[in-house]
C-alpha cells in the first residue's frame, strides 16, 4: 500500500499534519480540490503554544522572521484607549514567545509547502474527494482529477482537513451540532496610518458591532475584522469597504489610504460529535468551528494535527496498538468544546444589544480591565488562555501521576535557568525523560536500553519556583506533553507505562 495516511485539505492544518508525518517516516498524500494555496491573509494569529511546537521542524525562526509580533492589546471607548495589556511582560518567564505573532495564512502555507517539497511531498491540486469505504484494514477513497475521470486511492488511514464543509465528516456521517451568528462579518485588509495603526492589537468596544484591528505589520498594514447587523447585513454580496468603514476611521481615528482586500462572511460555532469513526479523523476546522475571538481557529486545528500525527505514526510502525488512536479525540474533543464556549461568551459579550449591554461595555469593562489587569495573577491567566500554554490533557487515558506542581497531561513548563533550556531537547519528535537534579543510575541504564533520551538539569531554584520535585521523573511524549510524573523516579514506573498502554518507544525499535 503505498499511501499510509491520505490527507484531505491543504490549509495550514492538513499542511502541518503532512509535515510531522513525513519527519516520522510515515508516507502521506495530500490533496486538495483547490487549483492554488491561498493568496489572501486569512487566518492571521500565530500562538506561542504553536511557536513552541514548530521547533520540532525548524519552523519557528522563519516564520517569526516573516512575521511580526504584538506585544499589547488594546481596549477603546468613545474614541479613547481605555485599557492596555502588554503581552511581553505578562508572559515573560512563562515561555520563549511572549508575544502574540502575526504571520498571515498566505505566507504561512508557502512556507509549509515548501518544507513539504524538501521532504519530497506534491500538495496535488485540483483532486476532490468523491467518497471512501471503511474497510477492516484500510480505507478506498475515490477521487475525482481536473478532467473528471475519477481514481481509487487505498490507505491506512484518511484525514479530513477539508474545512467546515468537510467531505469526510458528511462520509462517516458525524452530526456537526452548534448554530451560526447572526450577525454578518466583515473582514478588510488595508494600508492605514494612525495611533490603531501602531502594531498593536486593538479592539473597539463603543458598540454592538464588534470591531477588531489587527496589525499585520509594522508599517500600517491592518486587518480590520467586523460585524454588521443593520439591514445592511441583508446585501452582504453588494456591501463594500466604504459602506463599513466609518466607524473604524471615526472611533479609532484611522486613516485609511489603501484597501488591499475586502470579504464578507458568516460566522458558525459547532463541534463535531466524533473527532474518529474508524480509519477516518477529522481535523481542525473540519472538527470545529467558532468566533474569531482570540484568534484560536488555526492554532487549534494545528495542534490537533501535531496531537494525530505521533500517534499515527506509532500504530502504523507497530510501536503502539491501534487503541492509541482513540485518544486523539479523547484529548482534543474536550478542549474543542470548551473553546467554542468561551469564544462563544466573548463574542456575545462583545456584540450583546441594548441599554444594559452598552453600559457593561462602554462604561463598566473600562474600568474594571484596567483595575483587574494590574494584578498580575489576572494578567498571566489571560495570556495563559490566548496563547494556548494552558492547554492540558489531564484527563487523558494517556496521563499518570503527579510530581510537584506538575500533572500528567501538562505542558512541560519552560525553564531558561543556569545558561540551559529546558525546551531545546524538545526539538526531537519521540519519547524522552527529564529529571532536574540527578537521575540514578537504574534509571539512566534503562533509558539506555530502551532508547529513550534522558536530559538530566541541573537543579536551580527556578525549577522549583516553577513546580518540579527535585531528582524526580518526568516522561514526555512525542509532542512534549508530559505522560507521567514520577516522584520516585524508578524505572519500573515506565517500564510499568509502556507495558499498560502496549507501547514501544520509538526510538528504540528497528
Amino acid at each position: 500500500m503505498p499511501n499510509e495516511v491520505l490527507i484531505i485539505g491543504a490549509g495550514p492544518t492538513g499542511l502541518v499534519l503532512a509535515l510531522w508525518l513525513t519527519r516520522q517516516g510515515v508516507s502521506v498524500r495530500i490533496i486538495d480540490k483547490t487549483s492554488e494555496p491561498g493568496t489572501t491573509s486569512r487566518a492571521l494569529a500565530l500562538q506561542a503554544r504553536t511557536l513552541e511546537l514548530y521547533r520540532q521542524l525548524d519552523l519557528t525562526d522563519p516564520v517569526i522572521a516573516g512575521g511580526h509580533h504584538v506585544p499589547a492589546v488594546n481596549m477603546w471607548v468613545e474614541g479613547q484607549r481605555a485599557a492596555r495589556l502588554p503581552f511581553e511582560d505578562v508572559g515573560a518567564g512563562l515561555t520563549p514567545y511572549p508575544f502574540l505573532h502575526i504571520f498571515p495564512q498566505d505566507q504561512h502555507e508557502r512556507l509549509l509547502i515548501e518544507r513539504l517539497e524538501q521532504a519530497g511531498i506534491q500538495v496535488e491540486r485540483n483532486i476532490e474527494l468523491v467518497d471512501f469505504a471503511d474497510r477492516p484494514d484500510s480505507i478506498l477513497a475515490r477521487l475525482r482529477g481536473p478532467d473528471g475521470a475519477e481514481q481509487d486511492c487505498e490507505a491506512r488511514y484518511i484525514v479530513g482537513c477539508d474545512g467546515a464543509r468537510s467531505r469526510v465528516r458528511n462520509v462517516i456521517g458525524s452530526g456537526f451540532p452548534g448554530g451560526t451568528y447572526r450577525q454578518l462579518f466583515y473582514v478588510a485588509d488595508v494600508n492605514a496610518t494612525g495611533t490603531a495603526a501602531n502594531g498593536e492589537l486593538h479592539i473597539d468596544l463603543d458598540e454592538a458591532d464588534f470591531l477588531g484591528v489587527f496589525p499585520i505589520d509594522d508599517k500600517g498594514r491592518v486587518r480590520l475584522i467586523g460585524t454588521v447587523r443593520d439591514e445592511r447585513a441583508d446585501q452582504a454580496s453588494d456591501l463594500e469597504f466604504g459602506d463599513v468603514s466609518n466607524r473604524a476611521i471615526q472611533h479609532l481615528k484611522l486613516q485609511v489610504d489603501e484597501v488591499n482586500w475586502f470579504s464578507t462572511y458568516h460566522v458558525h460555532h459547532r463541534v463535531t460529535d466524533h473527532f474518529r469513526k474508524g480509519h477516518a479523523f477529522l481535523v481542525g476546522d473540519a472538527a470545529h468551528i467558532h468566533s474569531p475571538a482570540g484568534g484560536q481557529g488555526m492554532n487549534t486545528g494545528i495542534g490537533d494535527a501535531i496531537n494525530l500525527a505521533w500517534k499515527l505514526a506509532s500504530v502504523l510502525a507497530g510501536h503502539a496498538p491501534d487503541r492509541l488512536l482513540d485518544s486523539y479525540e479523547a484529548e482534543r474533543i474536550g478542549f474543542a468544546r470548551r473553546l467554542v464556549a468561551t469564544t462563544d461568551r466573548v463574542f456575545s459579550f462583545a456584540t450583546a444589544e441594548g441599554r444594559v449591554a452598552d453600559l457593561m461595555r462602554t462604561r463598566i469593562a473600562p474600568v474594571l480591565l484596567p483595575l483587574a489587569t494590574r494584578f498580575e495573577a489576572v494578567r498571566e491567566y489571560m495570556f495563559r488562555t490566548v496563547s494556548q500554554i494552558m492547554v492540558n490533557y489531564h484527563d487523558s487515558p494517556l496521563s499518570r501521576g503527579t510530581a510537584g506542581h506538575i500533572r500528567a497531561g501538562d505542558r512541560l513548563p519552560w525553564i531558561a535557568a543556569g545558561g540551559v533550556d529546558n525546551y531545546a531537547p524538545l526539538k526531537e519528535i519521540g519519547w524522552q525523560v527529564h529529571v532536574y537534579g540527578q537521575a540514578h543510575a537504574e534509571l539512566a541504564a534503562w533509558c539506555t536500553t530502551h532508547g529513550v533520551g534522558l536530559h538530566v538539569f541541573a537543579w536551580q531554584p527556578e525549577h522549583e519556583a516553577a513546580g518540579f520535585v527535585r531528582d524526580a521523573l518526568y516522561l514526555l511524549r512525542p509532542d512534549t506533553y508530559v505522560a507521567l510524573a514520577d516522584t520516585t523516579a524508578a524505572p519500573d514506573s515506565l517500564q510499568s507505562y509502556f507495558a499498560a498502554h502496549q507501547i514501544t518507544p520509538a526510538s528504540s525499535a528497528a
